[in-house]
């Protein structure tokens, strides 16, 4: 046994700390030659992540057997952070790459979705080593992305050096911060318009302030842009992004409610109240003034997220040099110390934000919520069982842990006290309580069509269907899709009538070259061809439909094939695969071929009913407006029809007949 522990350390030296395996995953990195990891310029290095699977122990001697090796190749890295270099222990950001050691390698480490960009949080402003594992996990919980993590241990150059979290470093990437990424050629508008990450921060790590915005109390708070980077922005695109900034500060100033030009037409409601709402619970002292991102799609609305540090937070600060300032009776966006913009207070002071951010607020307290005390200390009691093994040792090499338990009983009783202080200092949400909104229904989607000759682009045939299902026509200013990866808000005073349907599409004459008509509006982005969340909202984002598709059973199979998803019934909810089915129905016409029969429209113009008669059975009967919005869809299948036009409005329609080898389009006037 001596002999064996010996052979083992003479190869594995970190065994002379004592480390020799774990509950969690552990990394292996050495860097070429051994040398030091610098704060910059980064250093090359190789990694290797030992990781048996879920309940299963990891031992530092896995890292010759392939089969336990979650990761084996290249990386460079460097030291990162601001106030934190000042530690022992350090926090380090590290890019995955091939064998070449200059081309990114996206790949999948520990489950988390593959990229390139990583980060192994030290978390050493954190005595309880939970708080931005619970706040990113919380921030997830709610519907607001947060990166993703896994607790780790670490060891580098042969030296064990502690607990870690490897985290998703924030990236524009349809896994992480959903954007779009613009271009240096993206100058003119809608290309202008995104996408951007933009952050609140410290000037640490050589990064120029783009622009200063001041707080309630006049104190300066630097923006910079993180998408593009610094190096790369053009004068355009940062005044783009700028003027985004400033339109959100004056509105929100000036306390503009409408939808139509107010603050909510500027940003994402829901986003800044759940930004606000885990940056209140944990009392975050950095919230708002550092480490504060802001993201915006092309032509989206400005979102405010993801969170990001999150360990000056659940009564925890710098204490030792002096501070104290996560409290449980404060707002930190008004507490006198790192406010941020002035926005931030503007919009709480604004009694329909209020109102609203109340009314989130108290829906995520309830049991069973994310923000209810039980669940949250539920969540802390399985992060701790998880971690404390390796905590003993984290507290063994650095010192700084104390009693984890006692740290732990602190975080739940600043969470007892803060909720409850929140939730008395909010005030009422009557005034934004079951509103309203309008009876429209998302009632078809093609988000995977299949190609042909004529049209080779599958993203370029994509479309979705919104039905108004009410019998009074819909005013569509401040109507959006809300979240990420699908962009579109209807333009000011946009309307739909009653039981009609327009058409959205991801290329607007790619699909009026299909269909023949042209459809409602143009969406930015693509549906994905797995699931989607579809949520259409108001200005307020008071969900209207929502639509959770997925391209497996028990959804109806419209992946690839030709056929779209189509709503059975507009009552039905369409959120449930049971009331959808796969259509191959045309739209107007898969291939319109140019008239050749007998085919009579009349009267025309007409008053109520127009006689409709061809030479062979009518197959679809369409009817569409001057602007190409599908007012009418329906089989026929008889040589001629009586269509009641009285509730149409005056002006020109397009009628539109397939029969089953030809098709023919006619106007007429509506008196």
């Amino acid at each position: 046994m001596i002999i064996v522990y010996l052979s083992i350390c003479f190869y594995h030296p970190v065994c002379a700390q004592g480390f020799t395996d774990s509950n969690l995953p552990i990394i292996i990195i050495n860097t070429d030659q051994g040398v030091e990891i610098p704060d910059d310029p980064r250093v090359l290095a190789s990694m290797k992540i030992i990781y048996r699977g879920p309940g299963q122990r990891n031992y530092v001697t896995d890292q010759n057997d392939p089969s336990y090796l979650n990761y084996n190749g290249r990386i460079d890295i460097e030291i990162r952070g601001s106030s934190s270099q000042v530690t022992p222990k350090k926090q380090y950001a590290f890019t995955t790459r091939k064998a070449d050691n200059v081309t990114n390698n996206n790949v999948s480490l520990l489950g988390l979705p593959a990229e390139n960009d990583w980060v192994l949080n030290g978390m050493v402003f954190d005595p309880a080593l939970i708080r931005d594992y619970l706040s990113f996990n919380l921030s997830r919980q709610i519907g607001e992305y947060a990166s993703r993590t896994v607790y780790c241990e670490v060891i580098i150059n042969s030296v064990y050096k502690g607990l870690y979290l490897l985290q998703e470093r924030i990236k524009a990437d349809n896994n992480r911060v959903d954007i779009m990424k613009i271009n240096p050629a993206d100058n003119t508008y809608p290309l202008v318009s995104g996408g951007y990450i933009t952050k609140a921060d410290k000037t640490t790590g050589g990064d120029p302030i783009a622009w200063t915005m001041y707080s309630w109390d006049g104190y300066p708070v630097g923006y910079m842009h993180h998408l593009p980077k610094p190096e790369n922005v053009t004068m355009q695109q940062n005044n783009y992004i700028h003027d985004q900034f400033e339109l959100l500060a004056a509105e929100a100033f000036d306390g503009n409610i409408s939808v139509a030009d107010g603050f909510p037409s500027v940003i994402d409601i829901p986003s800044f109240i759940d930004f606000i709402i885990i940056s209140e619970l944990g009392s975050n002292a950095d919230a708002y003034m550092f480490s504060t991102f802001f993201h915006k799609d092309r032509n989206g609305k400005l979102r405010a997220g993801p969170i990001w540090d999150n360990d000056l937070t659940y009564g925890n600060d710098l204490f030792f040099w002096g501070f104290d300032r996560s409290k449980t009776d404060v707002w930190q966006f008004s507490n006198g110390d790192n406010e941020g913009a002035r926005f931030w207070r503007d919009l709480f002071n604004n009694s329909m934000f209020r109102c609203y951010l109340s009314k989130r607020w108290n829906e995520l307290i309830q049991p069973g919520q994310p923000l209810n005390l039980s669940s949250i200390e539920t969540f802390i009691d399985k992060t701790v069982s998880t971690i404390s093994e390796a905590v003993a040792r984290e507290n063994a090499l650095w010192g700084r842990v104390g009693n984890h338990q006692h740290q732990i009983t602190k975080i739940k009783s600043f969470l007892s006290t803060r909720i409850a202080w929140i939730t008395d200092n909010l005030g009422p949400y009557s005034e934004c309580n079951n509103v309203s909104v309008p009876p429209l229904v998302i009632t078809k989607i093609m988000y995977h069509p299949a190609t042909s000759p004529d049209f080779p682009e599958e993203d370029d045939l994509e479309f979705i269907e919104i039905l108004n299902n009410g019998d009074q026509a819909i005013n569509l200013t401040g109507i959006y899709f809300s979240g990420t990866g699908f962009v579109f808000q209807f333009p000011v005073n946009a309307t739909l009538g009653p039981h009609l349907s327009l058409f959205l599409a991801s290329n607007a004459s790619v699909f009026q070259a299909k269909y023949g008509v042209a459809p409602f509006g143009q969406y930015t982005r693509h549906l994905s061809n797995k699931s989607e969340n579809l949520v259409l909202a108001d200005g307020f984002g008071n969900v209207i439909d929502n639509v959770l598709y997925y391209d497996t059973i028990p959804w109806p199979d419209a992946d690839g094939n030709g056929n779209y998803l189509s709503l059975t019934d507009p009552g039905l909810d369409n959120n449930m695969a049971v009331n959808w089915l796969s259509s191959y129905e045309l739209l107007l016409s898969d291939n319109i071929i140019p008239a050749g029969i007998d085919f009579q429209l009349y009267p025309n113009p007409v008053s109520d009913i127009l006689r409709i008669k061809a030479d062979s059975e009518i197959g679809l009967l369409s009817v569409s407006d001057i602007h190409g919005r599908l007012l009418v869809s329906m089989y026929i299948n008889h040589k001629s029809y009586e269509l009641d036009m009285s509730r149409f409005t005056r002006g020109t329609y397009i009628i539109r007949i397939i029969t089953a080898d030809k098709a023919y389009t006619g106007k007429i006037m509506k008196d």
